[in-house]
């Protein structure tokens, strides 16, 4: 078995990165694509290796004979590369191709070794290497039968996204037989390049084939083998973690994204917190509808959906802003206020990070459970005085929660001391202790007129209704002067068409919402139980959607969310800022069938742990 790499392309789209490099020369993590690939061939036992170069050539023969791979490598230069495309270069190799069994790479993969194995070690001779698409992934896709068979191949500008659970992605790794090189590839190749021109794909000529009845080309589907191909500085920052070279490393540059795993499409995410049962299939079939137009139009500007929030939480418009998510309010109303801001830590930094270190005034909830009153918060800052204070209700890692007639407490004291207070309450919906959501809430103006004007709401709306992508929060109080201000501050569109959109058509759906909020805390509660059987897990009570979890024994958190995180599972490790010396995770509660796939995975964890 030998190997022929196609390399002879000029990466455009990588734009600097290959301004006088080809596209394997690039670099992930230290490593450029093609010594990655090589070393994982000549590790494979290749007969030969067969490299048809082009852009920047001498610098690519230079750099690859420097690597000192075992295997003997042959190169083939496409002198017209910037005027043709794959099916030229593939057509330099024929005579090699016809000579001996061939796998043909492209050089702008990255994968793992396994696959280069599997394909290797499957019986069937001639195969496509195939995985099933996903959002991320971009160019030719194939529908396949049952028996592997390749029904047809779609190229990237004919796919129809509606159809997108048929279809799989070429992954540009392919098998192909001698005698089906000789006899059926090369010739077809052949003819197609004759009657099309030079600037074709090779792909078109698989798919010809496969389209025969003699069906000799199969698929070959991979079963959650990591891959990425990298065509601009994206993938890149993808692949960069994907192949991170240590579970912790990889860890941790997942972590520095804050989001956007939609790329990471075999992930859990227990990280980043939203209700799984919400929102329903209809309301995201009526959004579905008004895709296009939503897309190709203005929103509305602040006033409108101020009147559109107002709506949705029952208060006067001139009482409450939307935002571009909850973090911009942040931002805007703590830079207007003055003096220095009272926090209850663990806590959720967004609102410590947007105020000067010497501003801050903290307080440690100093206990197993990280929990504390309203006693104890006036306890504290009436000895060390601040002009404004946060509280997170429920908190936010610890899930601490405070009822309403306390904090109501905490707001008149607040008021007779001239301080502000500014109650975050994005979990609140979670809270399970009798009442209803209207009892819990402190967005309302009978709290208003009772609390004054220093008194602020600041609600997450991705939270408790899932919609983290649409970026909607809001600020309310009866302060008209600063509301205005904030508002001011603001763009006038400060958010876009979709979660307008949203908040337009969310009073529809309310029962669904109550019938999400209850699945929810279900699932909590099923989860907080099944957890508390894991004997390295101490778990903390919580009222909101996730749970606090010290690691006693065995494990670092470091440890755990790697070893997790191998098993595609995102968890966030807490122990750096919580800073006390002990470990704690924090565990979003998902849907039951994945809360219990995770314990699944801690139960067999613990019993094969030999420690």
């Amino acid at each position: 078995m030998q190997a022929v790499i196609l390399a002879a392309g000029m990466g455009k789209r990588l734009k600097e990165l290959t301004q006088n490099n080809t596209k394997c020369m690039v670099k992930v993590n230290g490593v450029t694509l093609i010594e990655r690939m090589l070393r994982i061939l000549d590790r494979a036992g290749m007969s030969r290796i067969c490299i048809v170069v082009g852009y920047e050539a001498q610098g690519l023969m230079e750099h690859i004979r420097s690597l000192n791979i075992k295997t003997p490598v042959h190169f083939i230069n496409n002198p017209v590369y910037y005027k043709t495309n794959n099916i030229y270069s593939l057509a330099l190799a024929e005579d090699y191709l016809v000579s001996e069994d061939t796998l043909i790479l492209e050089s702008d993969l990255i994968f793992d070794e396994e696959i280069i194995q599997m394909i290797l070690n499957d019986p069937r001779e001639t195969l496509a290497l195939a995985d099933k698409f996903e959002s991320w992934m971009d160019g030719t896709c194939m529908v396949l039968d049952e028996e592997d068979c390749i029904c047809d191949f779609v190229p990237g500008k004919y796919l129809k996204f509606s159809e997108k659970e048929k279809y799989y992605k070429t992954v540009n790794i392919y098998k192909f037989s001698s005698h089906f090189s000789k006899n059926t590839y090369v010739p077809f190749l052949n003819a197609y390049k004759m009657a099309m021109g030079d600037n074709e794909y090779y792909e078109s000529v698989i798919k010809m084939i496969a389209l025969l009845e003699t069906k000799e080309i199969r698929a070959k589907r991979l079963t959650g083998q990591t891959w990425y191909e990298i065509d601009d500085i994206q993938d890149l920052n993808i692949a960069e973690s994907l192949f991170a070279g240590s579970s912790d490393k990889k860890y941790e540059m997942i972590s520095q994204r804050y989001g956007g795993y939609w790329r990471y499409p075999k992930m859990l995410d227990f990280c980043y917190l939203v209700n799984p049962y919400y929102p329903p299939e209809k309301m995201m079939e009526e959004m579905k509808a008004n895709f296009e137009t939503l897309l190709t139009h203005y929103p509305s500007g602040m006033k409108v959906n101020s009147l559109l929030a107002g709506r949705k939480f029952g208060v006067p418009n001139e009482h409450i802003v939307i935002g571009n998510g909850a973090a911009e309010l942040i931002e805007v109303l703590l830079g207007m206020l003055e003096g220095k801001v009272g926090f209850i830590r663990p806590t959720f930094e967004e609102y410590p990070n947007r105020i000067q270190p010497e501003r801050r005034v903290c307080m440690m909830a100093d206990n197993d459970d990280f929990s504390y009153t309203v006693t104890d918060i006036m306890a504290f800052f009436e000895k060390n005085p601040v002009e404004t204070l946060v509280l997170i209700n429920p908190d936010n890692p610890s899930g601490n929660f405070i009822e309403r007639s306390e904090v109501e407490r905490l707001a008149a004291w607040c008021a007779s001391g001239n301080r502000n207070l500014i109650i975050d309450e994005s979990f609140i919906d979670f809270v399970d202790n009798g009442k209803t959501l209207d009892e819990l809430t402190m967005i309302s103006e009978k709290v208003f007129a009772q609390c004054g004007e220093r008194f602020y709401v600041i609600k997450s709306i991705s939270k408790s209704y899932g919609i983290p992508g649409a970026r909607l929060g809001v600020l309310a109080g009866a302060n008209t002067e600063v509301l205005n201000a904030v508002k001011q501050k603001l763009p006038i569109w400060n958010i876009n068409s979709f979660g307008e959109f949203y908040m337009q058509i969310a009073e529809k759906y309310q029962k669904d919402y109550k019938n999400a909020i209850a699945r929810i805390i279900t699932a909590r509660n099923h989860f907080y139980e099944k957890l508390k059987k894991i004997p390295f897990l101490r778990v903390i009570p919580s009222q909101a959607n996730y749970l606090m979890c010290e690691v006693t024994d065995r494990f670092t958190s470091k440890e755990l969310v790697s070893y997790l995180l191998d098993k595609n599972i995102f968890v966030k490790d807490l122990s750096s800022k919580i800073g006390n010396g002990k470990q704690y995770l924090r565990i979003a509660v998902r849907r039951e069938e994945e809360n219990d796939d995770l314990i699944q995975i801690l139960t067999e964890l613990f019993h094969e742990d030999g420690r």
